[in-house]
């Protein structure tokens, strides 16, 4: 079981976290289901780059960063080095810390 740490550059979001989350849902699915928003116009497929987001540490637990991911990742809004795609953060069997910053979500058409 995994504990998630969610901080938010959009302003007057406070962090939370998440507890007793199992492997095998993508991070995107997960924020999701825990009613917090992350843009994903492509529907999770790997196909845009709206559900971009931060990891900040527990990369070991989720799913390597695959070709097709780098790709999208290059158009994201604002890529750093820790840059990756919340539909492909697939966690992995095991348990540990995750810690992710979400961009500001105000940044996308429709806000």
């Amino acid at each position: 079981m995994y504990s998630i740490s969610i901080d938010f550059e959009q302003k007057g979001v406070p962090s939370t976290v998440l507890s007793n989350i199992p492997a095998g849902d993508s991070l995107l699915e997960i924020l999701l289901d825990n009613h917090i928003e992350l843009h994903h116009n492509c529907g999770g497929v790997c196909a845009c780059s709206t559900c971009h987001l931060y990891v900040q540490k527990g990369e070991a637990f989720i799913e390597e960063l695959s070709d097709n991911e780098e790709d999208f990742i290059d158009r994201a809004v604002n890529p750093r080095i820790n840059s990756r795609l919340g539909c492909q953060c697939v966690l992995k069997e095991g348990s540990g810390e995750i810690h992710i910053l979400l961009p500001d979500q105000t940044q996308f058409l429709g806000e």
